[in-house]
C-alpha cells in the first residue's frame, strides 16, 4: 500500500482536534455548587435565634491519578505531531488557542477558596435590587446580613429594645423584632416577685413558677419550702425588699393589711355594733347582747377545745361562737409598734357566763377591718340562728347560709349603692320585709382603693373555697338566696333543715 502525506495529516489533525477538546473538557471540570459558600443559617426554637456558620474545609492533597499521566502522554504527542507538521499547526492555530485559552480561564474560577461573605444570602441578587430593611437604601458593596427574609446594613440591625446594633451570632426573635439574647430577657423573661431575680427553668428547660389566683404575684416554687413569711390576711408572699409585720403567734401581717388592722377589743366595737345594726336593717335584729371579745391566736384555740359541741371549723379559726362557760383571755390594749414586731401588749382573762344559747363571739386580733367585719357577721348568724331556734343543722347548711351572710355584708361595704342594689346576689328587696332599707358603709367616709381590693379578695375567698361545708355549703345557699330570697330561704331551713331547690 502505497503512503499518503495527506491522509496522514488528516489523522494527525483529528488526533489534535480531539485532545484539544479533552484538554479543554478536562480544564473545565465542574464548578462547585454554590451551597459551599457560607451563609448564616437561622435556626428557630422558642423565639430564639442562631446564626450558625457552616466552614469551608479546605480540599487535601491527592496523589497523581491516571488522568495526569494521561494528559502528559497526549501533550508529548501533539508536539511531536507540531514538529513534523508545522503549516497544519499554524492553520488551526488561533481556534485552538482561543479554545484553550476559555478552559484555562473558566479553571481559574473555579477557585474553591474563594473570599466569601458569611452574611449573604443563599441566592445572592443584583446588587441594586438589594434594599436594607432597616434603612430602606440600597445595601451595595461590602459586608450585608440576609436574615428575616431580607437583607440589611450590619449598623442597621438593631434590637428592638436597646436599638443598639446586634452583633453577637445569636439573638430572639419576638414576631418580626430582633432582640439581644440579655434585652429580651429583661422585657420578657418573668421575674419572681418575692426574690426579685428571673424565674429558673425546670429540668425540662420550662419555666416553671407559681402564681396567686387573685393577686397574680408569681414566684419560684422553692419560696413555698423555704419559709418565706405570706401574710395571714391576704396570702401575699413576703418581697425581700420588704418587712412584713410579725404578730408573734406565727403569723405576719403585710403592710397594707396593717394599715386597717383591728387590734383590741375596745377599737372592734364599733365595727361590731355597725354589723348588728346591718342584721337589724334585713329584719333580723339580735334581741340579746352578746359579749363580742378580740383574743389572740392561743386563746381562741384554747376556746375551741373547751367548746363540747358547735358548728364545722375551719383548719385555721379566725372566729368562733360560743355556747359554753369558759375563761377567755381577750386583748384590753392596742399593742405598739416597733422594729416590725407588736410590744407590750396587754391582756386579760373575762369569765364568760352562759345567759341564753349564746355565750360570747370570739375574733382573732391583728386582722384588717373588712376581714374582721366579714367574720363577725358570720359568727353572728351562727348566734342569730341559735337564738331562733334553728337545730340540727348540717355542717354545709348551717356554714353555707353563715357564709352567705358575710359575703353580703362584704359586697355592702364595697359595692357603691347604685351597684348593689342592681346586683341579683344582693336582693335586699325580697330577703327582707323592710325592703326599703340601704345598709351603709360602716366606715365613715368610705374606703380606699387599696381597702376595696382588699374587701374583694376576701369575696373571692369565700367564693372558691373548696370545702364541702364553707365552699359548696355557700355556692347552695346563694343560689337559693338569690332565687328565693333570704326571708324564704330561711324559712324553709326552718321547716327542712336545707336549702330550697
Amino acid at each position: 500500500m502505497g503512503y499518503n502525506p495527506r491522509t496522514s495529516d488528516q489523522c494527525s489533525h483529528e488526533r489534535r482536534s480531539s485532545f484539544m477538546k479533552w484538554l479543554c473538557n478536562f480544564l473545565k471540570g465542574t464548578k462547585p455548587a454554590e451551597s459551599n459558600r457560607r451563609r448564616p443559617r437561622v435556626m428557630g426554637g422558642e423565639q430564639s435565634t442562631l446564626w450558625q456558620h457552616e466552614p469551608i474545609r479546605p480540599k487535601r492533597e491527592e496523589p497523581p491519578r491516571p488522568d495526569n499521566e494521561e494528559l502528559d502522554r497526549q501533550l508529548a504527542l501533539s508536539l511531536a505531531e507540531d514538529n513534523k507538521h508545522p503549516k497544519e499547526r499554524n492553520h488551526n492555530k488561533g481556534e485552538n488557542d482561543e479554545d484553550l485559552a476559555k478552559a484555562m480561564q473558566d479553571s481559574l474560577n473555579m477557585n474553591p477558596y474563594m473570599p466569601h461573605n458569611p452574611y449573604a444570602p443563599s441566592q445572592a441578587l443584583p446588587r441594586a435590587q438589594r434594599v436594607c430593611g432597616g434603612c430602606k437604601h440600597e445595601v451595595g458593596h461590602g459586608h450585608y446580613l440576609s436574615c428575616m427574609g431580607m437583607y440589611w446594613h450590619p449598623q442597621c440591625f438593631i434590637c428592638s429594645s436597646c436599638t443598639h446594633p446586634i452583633r453577637e451570632t445569636e439573638f430572639t426573635l419576638l414576631g418580626a423584632e430582633p432582640y439581644h439574647k440579655v434585652c429580651y430577657k429583661e422585657l420578657h423573661h418573668p421575674k419572681c416577685d418575692v426574690c426579685l431575680q428571673f424565674i429558673a427553668t425546670n429540668r425540662a428547660g420550662l419555666i416553671e413558677y407559681r402564681a396567686h389566683p387573685f393577686w397574680g404575684q408569681k414566684y419560684c416554687p422553692s419560696h413555698e419550702l423555704d419559709r418565706t413569711p405570706r401574710c395571714c390576711s391576704c396570702e401575699k408572699m413576703e418581697p425581700r425588699n420588704t418587712k412584713y409585720m410579725s404578730l408573734g403567734d406565727g403569723r405576719s401581717l403585710c403592710m397594707e393589711c396593717l394599715d386597717s388592722a383591728v387590734m383590741d377589743t375596745g377599737e372592734c366595737q364599733p365595727l361590731y355594733h355597725s354589723i348588728r345594726d346591718y342584721y337589724e336593717g334585713m329584719n333580723m335584729k339580735l334581741d340579746q347582747q352578746i359579749p363580742m371579745l378580740l383574743v389572740e391566736r392561743q386563746a381562741l384555740n384554747e376556746a375551741m377545745e373547751g367548746e363540747c359541741k358547735g358548728p364545722h371549723h375551719m383548719p385555721e379559726t379566725r372566729g368562733l361562737c360560743l355556747s359554753e362557760e369558759q375563761t377567755v383571755t381577750s386583748i384590753l390594749r392596742r399593742p405598739r409598734i416597733g422594729g416590725h414586731r407588736l410590744l407590750d401588749m396587754r391582756t386579760q382573762p373575762q369569765k364568760l357566763t352562759r345567759r341564753c344559747e349564746v355565750t360570747a363571739i370570739l375574733v382573732l386580733y391583728g386582722l384588717p377591718r373588712l376581714l374582721t367585719g366579714s367574720i363577725l357577721a358570720h359568727e353572728l348568724m351562727h348566734g342569730w340562728l341559735r337564738l331562733k331556734g334553728y337545730r340540727n343543722l348540717s355542717p354545709e347548711v348551717e356554714e353555707g347560709i353563715c357564709q352567705v351572710m358575710s359575703y353580703l355584708w362584704l359586697e355592702a361595704e364595697i359595692l357603691p349603692a347604685s351597684t348593689r342594689y342592681a346586683h341579683p346576689s344582693s336582693s335586699y328587696a325580697s330577703s327582707s320585709s323592710s325592703s326599703s332599707y340601704r345598709p351603709p358603709s360602716s366606715k365613715k367616709g368610705g374606703i380606699s382603693h387599696t381597702e376595696k381590693k382588699l374587701g374583694e379578695f376576701f369575696m373571692h375567698q369565700i367564693a372558691n373555697d373548696t370545702s364541702a361545708a364553707y365552699g359548696d355549703g355557700f355556692r347552695t345557699a346563694y343560689k337559693a338566696v338569690n332565687k328565693y330570697g333570704l326571708r324564704q330561704t330561711l324559712n324553709h331551713i326552718r321547716l327542712t333543715g336545707g336549702f330550697p331547690v
